[in-house]
This record gives C-alpha cells, sequence and structure tokens, in this order.
C-alpha cells in the first residue's frame, strides 16, 4: 500500500524478480507529501540498483535536482560548521545528494512504475484489512465503486498515520519516539551556499534537541522547516508554528536572510516517527516500510533514504518468501526485520544517542568550536558520515575527552 519511496522502492524491485503486485494510493499523483525534500546518498544508491538510467537522469538535470555536496551545522551559540558528504571530491565525482520537492521527486519516481508486473490503483480508499489462513484481505471503495483485493502478504507503505501498522502493531505506537514537523517553501532567502549547495540545520536552544533546517531547492527557492520531539512541545506548552515564525522574524542571524524573502503557500506539518529504538517491522502475512515502520534518522531526520532503502529490502524477503512459499512472521522477522536492523540498525542507534546528546547546548558548542579551530577535526567529522566506525565515537564520552585535551 502506497506509492511513496518506500513503496516505490518496493515495486521497482518486486518488478525485477518478475512478481506481480498491487499498489494503493488513496490520492491522484502528482500529489504532494510534506517533507524536508532532502535525499541522501542513500536514495541514489537505491535508484541505482533500480535502475541506473535513472541516476543517470537525475545527475543530468541538476536544474531540477539540485546537486548537494554537504551540511551545515549550526551550533547554539550560533557558530557554524561546514561539513562536506564527500571529503576527497575531483571534478569527476558525483554529488552523493540532492535536493527537490516531494511532489516532483515522488512523481519522477512514479512515472517509472509501470510494469507488467505492477497494478496501481489510485484513488483508493481503503475500508478494513482481514487475514484468514494466510491469505489478506483488502476491502477498498474506487470511484464510487467496492473491490476486494487479496493477497498472501500485504505491505503498509503508508506513512506515519500507517492503518496497516494500526491493524496489525497498535501496541507499537511509540508515542515517546514521536517528532512533529514544520515545512514551508520560501524564495528569496540570501546567505545560501550556492556553490555547493549545503543543506543548513540550526540549532536554536530554545529548539534543542530539535533544530531549525533551510534547504536550497532548485529555482532560487527553500525548505525552511522545523523539528521537535512532541514530549518537548507538551512539556514546554510550545506552538511549533510561532517559534519557527518568531526565530525567522528574530534570530539575529537568520532574520536578515529572511528579509526581502516571501512565503510560498503555506506552512504545513506532518509527524516524525523516529526510530529511536527497534521495533517489529513484520508479523504474519504484513510488513511495514518507511514512516511506516518508524525508520526516520532520529538525528538526521532523514526519511526518504531510508524509506526507498526499507522498500528494497522488504522486495528481496518477499522473493524469499514466494519461493518458499511462508509468509509467517518467524520468516518474514528473519528474512526482513533482521536484515533492516543488520543494515541500518548501529546507524540508527548512533543518531538515536546524538539526537539525545544535542539536548546539551554547551556540548554541542564545545565541539563546534574545536572543529572550527581544527581542520582535523573538521575532516575526522566529515568521514564520519560516510564511515559508521568512525560516527560511533561521537557517541562516546572519550571522543569529548580526546578533543578537550587535543589527543
Amino acid at each position: 500500500m502506497g506509492p511513496g519511496p518506500p513503496g516505490l522502492g518496493r515495486r521497482f524491485f518486486l518488478s525485477k524478480y518478475g512478481i506481480p503486485h498491487i499498489v494503493l494510493e488513496k490520492e491522484t499523483f502528482p500529489r504532494d507529501k510534506v517533507c524536508g525534500d532532502a535525499c541522501s546518498g542513500k536514495t541514489a544508491l537505491v535508484i541505482n540498483r533500480a535502475n541506473p538510467d535513472w541516476l543517470t537522469e537525475i545527475l543530468g538535470q541538476p536544474e531540477r535536482f539540485l546537486p548537494s555536496w554537504g551540511i551545515t551545522f549550526v551550533a547554539p551559540n550560533g557558530k557554524a560548521l561546514d561539513i562536506p558528504f564527500t571529503a576527497n571530491r575531483t571534478k569527476d565525482t558525483k554529488a552523493p545528494g540532492f535536493t527537490l520537492p516531494r511532489l516532483d521527486f515522488d512523481e519522477f519516481l512514479f512515472r517509472k512504475m509501470p510494469s507488467p508486473y505492477c497494478t496501481v490503483f489510485q484513488r483508493a480508499s481503503v475500508n478494513s484489512i482481514d487475514e484468514t489462513n494466510g491469505v489478506v484481505s483488502v476491502a477498498m471503495t474506487r470511484d464510487g465503486k467496492d473491490y476486494v483485493i487479496t493477497a498472501p502478504v500485504i505491505v503498509g507503505a503508508d506513512g506515519d498515520k500507517s492503518i496497516v501498522r494500526k491493524k496489525y502493531l497498535n501496541e507499537h505506537t511509540a508515542p515517546k519516539t514521536y517528532a512533529v514537523g514544520l515545512r514551508a517553501y520560501y524564495h528569496g532567502v540570501t546567505g545560501m551556499n550556492t556553490a555547493d549547495n549545503f543543506i543548513e540545520l540550526h540549532f536554536l536552544p530554545e529548539m534543542l534537541p530539535g533544530y531549525l533546517w533551510i534547504f536550497p531547492l532548485p529555482n532560487g527557492m527553500a525548505n525552511v522547516g522545523v523539528g521537535i520531539l512532541s514530549e518537548r512541545i507538551r512539556e514546554k506548552k510550545i506552538n511549533l508554528r510561532e517559534q519557527m515564525l518568531y526565530a525567522i522574524k528574530n534570530n539575529k542571524q537568520i532574520a536578515p536572510r529572511f528579509a526581502n524573502a516571501q512565503m510560498e503557500g503555506k506552512i504545513q506539518g506532518w509527524g516524525l516517527p523516529l526510530a529511536m529504538e527497534r521495533q517489529p517491522l513484520s508479523g504474519d502475512s504484513f510488513m511495514l516500510t518507511g514512516d511506516a515502520a518508524c525508520l526516520i534518522d532520529p538525528f538526521s531526520g532523514e526519511g526518504i533514504g531510508n524509506a526507498l532503502y526499507s522498500g528494497m529490502l522488504a522486495a528481496a524477503a518477499i522473493k524469499e518468501a514466494v519461493a518458499q512459499k511462508d509468509f509467517s512472521a518467524a520468516f518474514l522477522k528473519a528474512a526482513y526485520d533482521d536484515v533492516v536492523y543488520k543494515r541500518l540498525g548501529d546507524e540508527l542507534k548512533i543518531s538515536a544517542t546524538l539526537q539525545r546528546l544535542c539536548k546539551y547546548p554547551w556540548l554541542f558548542n564545545f565541539v563546534v568550536n574545536k572543529a572550527y579551530k581544527s581542520a582535523s577535526l573538521r575532516n575526522t567529522i566529515s568521514c564520519m558520515f560516510t564511515d559508521m566506525n568512525l560516527r560511533e565515537q561521537l557517541s562516546k564520552p572519550s571522543f569529548y575527552w580526546k578533543i578537550l585535551f587535543n589527543k
């Protein structure tokens, strides 16, 4: 269910494997999805595996898919630290990431869906999901007509409000790991890194352990938003919309950049199911991917790359299940859950630790101040974005001890 990134990732590979499948979408493409609009190297990896020509098409249209070469962290004290995604870049190096509105990205992927193995129902409203003797039945309504679809497995790729998750894993809603994000599009924001299109994360004191982001987009646009833990919003009685607009208007570093900027459209919000702890991703005759599986990176907020990646792994698990004619909870756990956490688990665990550390502004200021003065430390942090063994050091007290004494 759902042709967003996790559903599309699953569809590409199921078609490659020659496995018939049905995709349900409640709206009609092109349709928007509230998002930060940043696509990481993980996104490029999955697209390349699905079809290298598609990635070539993306990289060949920088005016549509804006190439991004790094990230700027702005500490609570206002000091900025530029971290390139690629340490040893040459003229032949391809940009590891890119940005574009989700409306355009999902539409691009959706147009790659046609396949003799894939049937797509748009404007499909799901009424109920039932499972009997290993057969899943989905009752839906489309254009005023009722249908029942049956299959040996259902895959939830239906976002943070997943009806598949609610049906099968209602006790695992993980409210304490939930965050809320707001997003708006602006035109005319100044001070962007126009040469390398770095995405920006501003860790403002009033938003920790969340942040305000500014992501450059094609055509002089920018995706501007905030993400904060729901728990903190409740504790501090935060009006997230007011806080976002206040920072844009009053923060001494941010406000001048928006002096002549205009908001396009309105501020929109959505839930961010963070991967703060390991949770079930499947069971008898069902699987969850993307936001429905709570796979958003707790530190960076990355969702698109993890969604596509989980869709790819779900397709591989289905291929095995079809071959073995086994869609039991035990089989899918071994073929899917365990593989997802083997591939992404360490990364998500480290990100969860970093997210918790972000609530200490003095620690963030300390690291940025040191890195600002030390080229070797900046290079080390840069490498941490591609080397998980190095990134793990960020979650260890010994790392900060070595910085303190310049060891």
